[in-house]
C-alpha cells in the first residue's frame, strides 16, 4: 500500500500469503492511510491495524513482494515443511527486500529528459528543449529533497511547481527560442500524478470505492498545488498572457 499498489493486489496478495503459512481465514479491510488485518488460527482471532505512510511509487519493491508470495506457495505444494520453518522463511525474505533506488541525480537527469522530449514533440526548438531540461530537472532535484526531508506532498507539489515555472519562464525575459510557452508547459510535466490517478479508478471499478476516492481526492489536491505554484510564479514574473 505504501508504494502504490493496487487494493485489489494488496487483498489478493494478503490472503494468498495467510493461507500459505497455515492460517483458517484471512480478511483485510483497506483505508487510505491504514489496513486493518483479521487472521483466524487455530480457533484463536487476531486483529491488527498499522498505517501506511505514503511512500514514493516503487514498482520493484511490489514485484518483490509477489514473488515471495509466490515462493511461498510453491514451497508449501512442493514438499512439506513445518509452519514454524516456512514462517520464519518468509520473515526473513521480507527483512532482505531490496529497497535500492536510483540516485537522485540519474533519475532528475531522465526526469528532464523526458520534460524536454516533450517540449521538442511540441514544437520548441533545442534552445527552449535546453531550458526546458534545465528547469525539469532542478524541479526534480527539489521535489526529492523535499520528499527526502519528508515535507508535507501538497506543500512539494507548489514549491515544485514554483521552481520549474520559474525557470521555464526565463524564455520571455530572454526572448529565448521559438515559443516560450511550450518551455513553461513542458517544465512541470513530472507533476502529473498518472499512477495515482490509473490506481484510483482502477480501485473503485473494482470495488474498493472509498479507498479509490481517497486517491482520486489526493490526485487531484496534487494538482491543485502544482496549479497554485505556476500561477505564483506566473504572478511574480508578471507574465498575463501565458497560454497556448
Amino acid at each position: 500500500m505504501q508504494y502504490g499498489a493496487e487494493s485489489a493486489v494488496v487483498v489478493d496478495l494478503t490472503k494468498r500469503l495467510g493461507l500459505a503459512l497455515g492460517m483458517n481465514s484471512v480478511e483485510c479491510s483497506l483505508n487510505f492511510n491504514a489496513i486493518t488485518l483479521t487472521t483466524i488460527c487455530d480457533e484463536r482471532c487476531i486483529t491488527t491495524t498499522r498505517d501506511t505512510i505514503n511512500q514514493s511509487i516503487n514498482v520493484n519493491l511490489l514485484v518483490q513482494i509477489q514473488q515471495i508470495v509466490n515462493k511461498t506457495e510453491d514451497t508449501v505444494d512442493e514438499s512439506p515443511i513445518s509452519r514454524e520453518k516456512l514462517t520464519d522463511f518468509t520473515t526473513s525474505a521480507f527483512d532482505e527486500l531490496d529497497k535500492t533506488v536510483y540516485p537522485p541525480l540519474l533519475v532528475a537527469v531522465f526526469v528532464g529528459t523526458s520534460c524536454a522530449a516533450f517540449a521538442h514533440l511540441n514544437g520548441g526548438s533545442w534552445s527552449i528543449t535546453a531550458v526546458t531540461f534545465i528547469a525539469g530537472l532542478v524541479a526534480m532535484l527539489t521535489r526529492i529533497y523535499l520528499s527526502k526531508h519528508h515535507f508535507n506532498p501538497f506543500i512539494t507539489a507548489i514549491v515544485t511547481a514554483f521552481i520549474a515555472s520559474l525557470i521555464g519562464a526565463t524564455t520571455y525575459y530572454f526572448d529565448i527560442g521559438n515559443n516560450a510557452d511550450i518551455a513553461v508547459a513542458s517544465s512541470v510535466l513530472l507533476l502529473i500524478p498518472s499512477f495515482p490517478l490509473i490506481n484510483s479508478l482502477s480501485d473503485i471499478l473494482k470495488g474498493y470505492v472509498n479507498i479509490g476516492v481517497g486517491r482520486a481526492v489526493f490526485t487531484y489536491m496534487l494538482t491543485f498545488s502544482a496549479c497554485v505554484g505556476i500561477v505564483m510564479a506566473l504572478v511574480l514574473l508578471r507574465i498575463q498572457h501565458w497560454g497556448f
